[in-house]
């Protein structure tokens, strides 16, 4: 599929953009450890070249803290369009400002900032309204366009799809529009608190504002990673009268239950729609879909996902929309990609279902509110899904660990040389090959 797919898009040709994304390499040849994509299950740690200034707005960044997110397996599966042998990895991580470009004048060698997944030019009309996720100038990647008939921003670490830069899963970063898409932090804050500000806090929290949820509604949750437990967190900071979560995998349903969350173990209730209706008779006001593609749940799904007959399976969909009450709506924050069979159309249109696919999330739209607002007036911790500390050498191995949800791993905090040490309330330095399987 990935031969396939870079010939076609080698074929349609690069769109222009305002940034490269390929990086130079520094003059005395130094080197960095990075987290490599090489195929299927294939993911390795390498010496890379250390990048230095490439265009005058970059920001070049020491990482000292990086991670692992659900989207990241498919990448790990090879199920995200165009990935290249040797493509660093990784879209979420922080650092200490190590280099800037000319034209960068609102950061400083030394600073702390933390950074978007997305890579904004900052200019364009959705820049402009701060909707950094849907900028029309940094994703180069023609084959994007013929498939969605426009293009997402250009993401860090996540295939030439989008738009084939190299990502943070590094000791080093190379920040494009850096003057743009850094967010200094403050120097009390712990990096632990701060890092997840990159994608898994914005990304749940405007699923949440943009499906709409309002004081009183009654929320169902699908998917209990990071995003979904977020999502049911942030629901219950907005009012949500009760908050419905759906997951099979124990630790993160008791998770979700020690934050107040009404759960459905989807291997104990084979009909979840059935168990909501039997919870909410009238059905949920809201249903937010954080789940995933790559694991259909029916033999039907499975084995057209197999002979590629669909990339994406619409089960999750499709009981959020029978779940929900009329006029009611379905929020589409869980990442798919391409093109599903069996879609209940019908009850979408019968139901007056609100469908809002929530699209990438626009970090640079809530970052600074979830900052100010919430994690430095503690009314956000995001500590409360760290499960796990782990080096930077042991990144192959957690990307196995964490794809088969081994010792109850979740959201991850990964340290590199230049990392502070854990702060309080935050988990200990471990090595995954101690993990109990």
């Amino acid at each position: 599929m990935q031969t396939a797919a870079n010939a076609y898009q080698s074929y349609l040709g690069e769109k222009p953009t305002v940034v490269g994304n390929a990086y130079k390499a520094r003059e005395d040849g130094s080197t960095m450890k990075a987290l490599a994509w090489f195929g299927a299950k294939d993911v390795r740690l390498i010496d890379a070249p250390v990048p230095d200034i490439t265009e005058d707005d970059d920001v070049i960044l020491r990482v000292t803290g990086t991670t692992i997110c659900g989207s990241d397996l498919h990448l790990y599966h090879g199920e995200i369009l165009t990935l290249q042998k040797g493509d660093i990895l990784g879209h979420e991580f922080m650092g200490v400002v190590d280099r800037i470009g000319r034209n960068v004048k609102n950061l400083q060698v030394g600073q702390r900032v933390v950074t978007s997944f997305q890579i904004a030019c900052g200019e364009c009309e959705y820049c402009k309204k701060k909707l950094s996720s849907f900028c029309n100038r940094t994703n180069n990647s023609s084959l994007q366009e013929a498939m969605y008939g426009q293009r997402d921003a250009g993401f860090f670490g996540y295939s030439h799809f989008t738009g084939g830069f190299p990502g943070g899963q590094a000791e080093y970063v190379r920040v494009p529009k850096g003057n743009v898409n850094c967010l200094p932090i403050p120097p009390n804050i712990p990096d632990e608190l701060v890092l997840y500000l990159s994608d898994v806090l914005p990304t749940s929290y405007h699923a949440v504002v943009d499906t709409g949820v309002q004081k009183g509604d009654i929320v169902g949750v699908w998917g209990l990673g990071p995003i979904g437990l977020c999502v049911a967190k942030w629901s219950l900071l907005k009012g949500a009268s009760r908050v419905i979560a759906i997951d099979n995998v124990p630790s993160r349903l008791a998770k979700a239950e020690s934050i107040g969350v009404e759960t459905i173990n989807f291997s104990e209730h084979k009909d979840v729609v059935k168990r909501i209706y039997e919870l909410v008779p009238g059905g949920l006001d809201i249903a937010i879909d954080c789940g995933t593609f790559h694991e259909p749940k029916s033999l039907l799904h499975k084995a057209q996902k197999a002979m590629m007959l669909e990339t994406d399976s619409s089960e999750i969909l499709n009981e959020a929309i029978k779940a929900v009450r009329k006029r009611g709506s379905v929020g589409i924050i869980a990442a798919y990609a391409g093109f599903t069979n069996g879609f209940n159309i019908g009850a979408v249109m019968e139901k007056g279902v609100r469908l809002i696919g929530n699209g990438q999330a626009p970090v640079h739209l809530y970052w600074t509110e979830i900052l100010n607002d919430y994690i430095m007036t503690g009314k956000f911790d995001p500590r409360f899904m760290i499960t796990h500390r782990v080096p930077i050498d042991d990144f192959p191995e957690l990307y196995e660990a964490f794809d088969k949800r081994i010792a109850g791993v979740e959201k991850v905090f990964v340290e590199t040389k230049f990392s502070n040490p854990p702060s309080e309330g935050a988990p200990k330095l471990s090595r995954v090959k101690d993990w109990q399987q």
